[in-house]
């Protein structure tokens, strides 16, 4: 919850420290709006899988792909409004357990695609909270820019399900659109995942 005035974490950075150097077999899920936009700044990449309009569906999908995709590291980036549209999800996670899953909470305290009103965590909602009662076994909560470089080795290499929640600061960078066609990001994701094969299913 951002409830306090303890500096917040400016997230355009953050992702990008998060991405930086990144795997060649790294999946990632990511959310509407900024989380989209900054999982594309820090680089263009087939292997991304966008949900433009699909509110509340980023942990569902990095969960069933999490599943599907066992020897794959499956990273959903998501912001605290989109996750909150889908909590029973984390539920799921916690009783799934997939080893193979980070969930990345960039958590503003705002309903930032509709005019940056106040969201539910900036009064009364706790999501490292809601992710432990959940059963995940690994939860890091920061609002500490240095901490990042850590979180980024627990991302990568922690076994999970793991929970990251960054309390970043309210400010909108700059918006970095991918190709807004979801067959087309569909499409492109298959074939880099699975080979031109899969195309012909």
């Amino acid at each position: 919850m951002h409830t306090d005035n303890k500096p917040r974490i400016e997230r355009r950075s953050a992702v990008l420290k998060l991405l930086a150097n990144r795997t060649s077999d790294l999946l990632i899920v990511a959310g509407l709006g900024s989380a989209i936009w900054d999982v594309e700044t820090a680089g263009e990449n087939p292997l991304n899988f966008y949900l433009l309009g699909a509110m509340g569906s980023v942990v569902p999908t990095a969960l069933g792909l999490a599943v599907a995709q066992p020897d794959k590291r499956v990273v959903a980036f998501t912001g605290d409004s989109e996750l909150s549209m889908g909590l029973y999800a984390l539920a799921t996670v916690g009783w799934r357990k997939p080893k193979n899953l980070v969930i990345v909470c960039l958590d503003n305290g705002r309903f930032g695609e509709t005019g940056g009103q106040i969201s539910h965590t900036g009064v009364n909602l706790d999501l490292a909270g809601v992710a432990r009662s959940s059963g995940m076994p690994s939860v890091h909560q920061t609002f500490d820019a240095g901490e990042v470089d850590n979180l980024r080795d627990v991302m990568l290499n922690e076994e999970g399900p793991v929970f990251i929640h960054l309390l970043i600061s309210a400010d909108m960078p700059p918006v970095n659109m991918p190709i807004r066609n979801g067959q087309i990001g569909l499409t492109r994701f298959r074939e880099a995942l699975l080979g031109p094969s899969a195309l012909k299913e």
